[in-house]
């Protein structure tokens, strides 16, 4: 860290640079403020790379050169910068040139002597000290020349770690390159797959489109209109359009249709090629891995290990014979150990370093040269392999670049074939727009119902209000009036009252055509709109079961704007009875209106949203969710279902309770009245203790005291009489409680009504119309059979009675029957309302159940409907703001060049000659190198240097014309002394040669008139368009080549009248058709194999060339002529006469 001149910490460090082409790595002192520029003037310095040919890289950054370092992050010891060389990423570019080991070789010391190094022991007497000063000698020359071997080797080693990390620093330069390829490809696979997905959607649209017109045109002329809207000019849908220009509309569009399918396939192709490319780059790899590489050093780390021992080895035995030999310099020698004894011990070791540890030395250290040349090796073959790779980056960067530009192209085209289907789109829209302006019509007027009937509403509502007002107004003047005088209450105002409210709409859509839902059909059928999509089967399965778990509120809130209307009016939690309606009159009504826009919306949705596709993941993941919704849907309806079953099972259940009580009652009350006659019909003797038993049981019954069962159960249907007439407000108890002793079963069934039923289920006046003639007639019959059981034997009992009883008794017995029996009337009335009730809300929730079920269907779909059109819309609208901002770059990007091509152009016209055209380019290279910004495009660069290379190589041609200039001007003087002097003598050569030629022309050459073959002389006349014409008896339509005229006429003040010239070629020609017009590839002109034509290069163009299957001769088409091609012949004379 060091501080800078405002005071600020700068961070210094040093920065690693890798250069990719051969792994050399440098490290440069800087600090946060450092610019990259001069990190490249340093690797200029150190490498070689001009800087302009230099591209770093940190990570995926590109570093530019007037941006510190610090932008970067940089120095860090986590980052390193790499640098590619641009220039060898051309096609052209040489590979960089081969690794060059320099190993400083360490030559072995010379064999010892005595007399280079003499030792007092050399003049010893004994042998044997004369000994110890050699083996000394020998000792040290081993010990020396180990040294020198191990130092060889250690650098050998060092060398090779060296290799190892320079080819790592190339794998990861590959590897950064591979990235910041493969970060560049992805993106423009991500737009290639956008393109095709919307060229696929455009496709399938206009083929569609093309192979349906016939069965749009039969629709439309099928269709009648409305008999409103009939002229006599306009009788059905076709008469729409100008049916004489639709076949022209077809035409065009086939034929633009099949040109783009062509133009859309040779790009797929290009881009196959090269995704292919790029698969095969990614899949290359080097021969050798850099793991096994450097696995192969570390198993030679263990020969430098072995030399070190050996070196330690010598080493000791160095100082061994050192210290013997010191020894016996300063006779310290001990007795046990005498010079001899010495001796003989340094015989092996000598032997062990000669024979053992030298050559094992020099072996390990082969071993090691064979490893160095083995990674210089590899070395060269990475970094042959790196360029090559470099090379393929660069020419995909290339492509890919290309590939985007055409992009741009495509999008216009695309637009332009919207454009030319645009009538075929009109003719296949008609049906469904006027199947949508019917339904709007119905929707209209739906809406206008609803619309005046809440008006009316709103208007009983403000009158409501304004009672509640007058009354509240009253009250309080009755109260203050005793307190204050009436006048000093007006002079405050108290008196005025509320304005009566007059809701007044003014008539509207007064001109709306007189048709309901059901003429929507009638006027548009379905086979308007055009057949189902692909997948509609699919979709309408998610919206049929997703409709379950959604309200009406949820679909109504994702539907258009259109829907919203009828939303506005009327909210669907507030279904009331509006203008003198029911409410299922508003709902139904409420329904016609969300049908209409419904089927609108769907004749609104464009081919797009029929063709539209899902993705794989989007399709499984919308069936997923179909899948669990419609089960949650099933699942609520089934338990729906099982609790309506079960309130109907407790109203069958309370129904037979009542049938079964009522029949009980029957039979008590019988099997009670034929005891009364028994009891009568006995003996006078008799008849007064029954009588009175009688009498008194009856009185019992009424006081409720009886302990019988028979008084129990006439006592349940009074009570049961007395709950129905508290239902009607005629109830004894004035709390509407219940007696006690009252059966539950008899309870009144209206009271356990579903409190989630439709409010029109509980309308009792609806209740009552719905009676069935069928359960009422059945109770009647069953009340008439109870009461006939009792009531026919009144009239004998009470005559046997009035004979021999009391009639007190008689009319007690008639009174209490008579109770009992309008009891039973009451009962049988109650429960044939309960009957008629079940019934009418059976019939009521199965149709309330089948409209819920089939609007839930049908809303759902439309939401499912409207949630892919708006899908596709939020796609298209991110894929046309992302070509957007491409198609502004590149604006952007070609404005920029056609600026600097005008400039080239002003400078290529300038006024001046050559030299002011290299001083204008000259000045336009500096000017462009003035300007030049390291944040512009690769191509903006190539061109300012390109410009560069052009206008020095146009100030050398200028140099070198300037010069070739003076020295033709001296040749030119030269020349025409020299060509005075030739001349004098040609003319002389010339008569000599023409008299010789003259001669032997005439001996050995004849004119061929019958045939015209190679080598053959044959004699050319000039005819009347200006062609020169073989003369022959049997052969026409042989005439002399442009060539050979050019040859024979270069020289001649005009054309001569005939030429002479020996046969050298024949070409045979047909005279073709004129041509006018381009043709595509492959539909060129025939031409002879012998000739050549502009048009070999290019693909799309014609040949203009006249002399190539044009008649220039005047011969009819079809007619077979021939080019002959002819040499000079030796005589002038012969073949260039003068004109005469």
């Amino acid at each position: 860290m060091s501080l800078n001149a405002s005071g600020g910490l700068v961070h210094r460090g040093k920065l690693l640079i890798h250069i990719a082409e051969n792994g050399h790595s440098f490290e440069l002192d800087c600090d946060e403020s450092t610019l990259v520029e001069a990190v490249q003037r340093f690797t200029e310095t150190m490498a070689g790379i001009q800087l302009n040919d230099q591209l770093l890289l940190c990570g995926d950054l590109k570093l530019e050169s007037h941006e510190p370092l610090g932008a970067y992050k940089l120095p860090s010891d986590e980052q390193e910068v790499f640098c590619f060389n641009k220039a060898r990423l051309q096609n052209n570019a040489i590979p960089p040139p081969p690794e060059q080991v320099e190993i400083h070789d360490i030559a072995e010391p010379p064999s010892p002597s005595s007399a280079q190094d003499p030792h007092p022991l050399d003049t010893a007497m004994d042998p044997a000290l004369k000994a110890l000063p050699s083996y000394e000698r020998q000792f040290r020359y081993h010990y020396h020349c180990g040294h020198a071997i191990y130092s060889r080797s250690i650098r050998k080693i060092e060398i090779c770690q060296r290799l190892l990390r320079e080819q790592k620093v190339q794998e990861r330069a590959m590897e950064i390159a591979r990235r910041n390829l493969d970060h560049f490809f992805r993106i423009l696979n991500q737009n290639y797959m956008d393109f095709l997905k919307c060229y696929s959607q455009q496709h399938r649209i206009h083929s569609d489109l093309l192979v349906n017109f016939p069965r749009d045109i039969e629709k439309l002329r099928s269709c009648k209109l409305h008999p409103a809207l009939q002229t006599p000019t306009r009788k059905c849908l076709l008469d729409l359009v100008k049916e004489e220009n639709l076949r022209k509309w077809l035409e065009t569009c086939s034929c633009s249709h099949k040109q783009f399918e062509n133009k859309v396939s040779q790009f797929k192709h290009v881009f196959k090629k090269l995704k292919h490319d790029v698969e095969d780059l990614f899949s290359s790899k080097a021969s050798l891995p850099i793991r096994d590489l450097e696995l192969m050093i570390k198993e030679h780390d263990r020969h430098a290990n072995e030399q070190r021992s050996i070196m330690q080895s010598l080493s000791k035995d160095v100082s061994t014979v050192k210290k013997l030999v010191d020894e016996c310099l300063s006779t310290q020698l001990s007795s046990s150990l005498r010079p001899h004894d010495a001796v003989s011990a340094l015989g092996p070791m000598y032997d062990v370093h000669d024979k053992s540890h030298l050559p094992k030395m020099r072996a390990c250290d082969r071993s090691i040269s064979d490893l160095l040349e083995f990674c210089t090796n590899k070395k060269n073959e990475m970094s042959v392999f790196v360029h090559s790779y470099m090379q393929k980056i660069a020419y995909i960067q290339h492509a890919i670049k290309d590939v985007r530009l055409q992009f741009n192209a495509f999008s216009e085209a695309i637009k332009r074939q919207d454009a030319v289907f645009e009538g075929l789109n009109v003719v296949h829209n008609i049906g469904r727009a006027y199947r949508a302006s019917l339904s709007e019509v119905v929707r209209r007027k739906a809406c206008m119902k609803l619309y005046m009937g809440m008006a009316g509403q709103l208007a009983e509502k403000l009158a409501t209000k304004r009672a509640e007002e007058m009354t509240r107004r009253e009250q309080f003047l009755k109260e203050q009036s005793p307190y204050i005088p009436r006048d000093i209450l007006n002079a405050m105002g108290l008196f005025d009252t509320p304005s009566q409210c007059d809701v007044h709409i003014a008539p509207f859509d007064n001109s709306l055509l007189d048709i309901d839902v059901g003429d929507i059909d009638r006027y548009a059928p379905q086979s308007l709109v055009g057949l189902p999509f692909k997948s509609e089967k699919q979709r309408a399965s998610l919206s049929i079961s997703s409709s379950g778990s959604h309200t009406s509120d949820d679909v109504n809130a994702n539907f258009s704007r259109e829907e919203h209307g009828s939303q506005d009016l009327l909210d669907e939690g507030e279904l009331v009875e509006i203008a003198g309606t029911s409410k299922l009159e508003v709902e139904n009504a409420k329904l016609k209106a969300d049908l209409a826009s419904a089927i609108a919306t769907i004749c609104f949705f464009g081919p797009e949203a029929e063709y539209g596709s899902l993705d794989d993941s989007n399709l499984d993941n919308l069936l997923k969710n179909a899948a669990e919704k419609t089960a949650e849907a099933l699942q609520q309806k089934d338990e729906y279902i099982k609790h309506l079953e079960s309130m109907l099972k407790a109203k069958q259940s309370q129904c037979q309770s009542y049938e079964k009580r009522i029949e009980e009652l029957a039979e008590q009350l019988s099997e009670k009245y034929m005891q009364g006659r028994k009891s009568l019909g006995n003996n006078d003797g008799r008849y007064s203790p029954k009588v009175d038993d009688c009498r008194s049981e009856i009185l019992d019954q009424g006081e409720g005291a009886l302990p019988c069962r028979p008084s129990e159960l006439m006592d349940d249907v009074s009570s049961t009489s007395e709950i129905m007439g508290a239902k009607e407000g005629l109830s004894p108890w004035p709390t509407g409680k219940l007696p006690e002793g009252i059966d539950e079963n008899m309870t009144d069934s209206s009271g356990m009504l579903n409190p989630h039923l439709d409010s029109s289920m509980m309308d009792p006046q609806r209740d009552e119309q719905q009676l069935e003639e069928k359960d009422e007639d059945k109770m009647v019959e069953q009340c008439e059979t109870g009461t006939s059981d009792v009531v026919p034997s009144e009239a004998p009992a009470a005559t046997s009675l009035d004979a021999e009883v009391d009639a007190d008794i008689v009319l007690e017995l008639q009174r209490a029957l008579g109770d009992r029996t309008k009891k039973l009337t009451e009962t049988e009335s109650s429960l044939k309302s309960a009957l008629k009730e079940i019934a009418s809300l059976g019939s009521e929730l199965e149709s309330c159940r089948k409209l819920l079920d089939e609007s839930q269907m049908n809303c759902a779909h439309l939401e499912n409907c409207l949630h892919e059109a708006r899908q596709e819309a939020q796609t298209h609208l991110c894929a046309a703001d992302r070509r957007a901002s491409e198609y502004n770059t590149l604006r952007a990007s070609a404005v920029k060049m056609r600026g600097l091509f005008e400039r080239l152009r002003t400078c290529v016209n300038a006024s001046g000659g050559v030299s002011g055209f290299a001083e204008a380019l000259r000045s336009l290279a500096q000017s462009l190198a003035s300007s030049a910004n390291d944040s512009e495009e690769d191509g903006m660069a190539e061109f300012r240097a390109c410009i560069k290379v052009l206008a020095d190589k146009v100030c050398i041609l200028s140099r070198q014309r300037a010069e070739l200039l003076d020295r033709y001007s001296k040749a030119e003087a030269a020349n025409r002394r020299l060509t005075e002097e030739l001349e004098e003598r040609k003319e002389l050569v010339k008569t000599l040669y023409t008299k010789h030629q003259l001669e032997k022309q005439a001996n050995k050459e004849k004119i061929s008139f019958s045939r015209f073959e190679v080598h053959e002389i044959a004699a050319f006349v000039r005819n009347s368009l200006g062609h020169y014409e073989a003369i022959s008896r049997s052969c026409p339509n042989y005439y002399l080549s442009a060539e050979s005229v050019a040859l024979f006429t270069d020289r001649l003040p005009s054309r001569p009248s005939y030429i002479i010239g020996q046969i050298v070629h024949i070409e045979r020609r047909i005279v073709k058709p004129p041509i006018g017009a381009a043709r595509p590839a492959g539909d060129q002109v025939d031409c002879p194999a012998s000739s050549s034509s502009p048009s070999d290069s290019t693909g799309n163009r014609l040949s203009l060339d006249p002399g190539v299957g044009s008649n220039l001769f005047g011969l009819p088409v079809g007619c077979e002529y021939f080019i002959v091609t002819v040499a000079m012949l030796p005589d002038p004379a012969i073949h260039s006469p003068p004109s005469s």
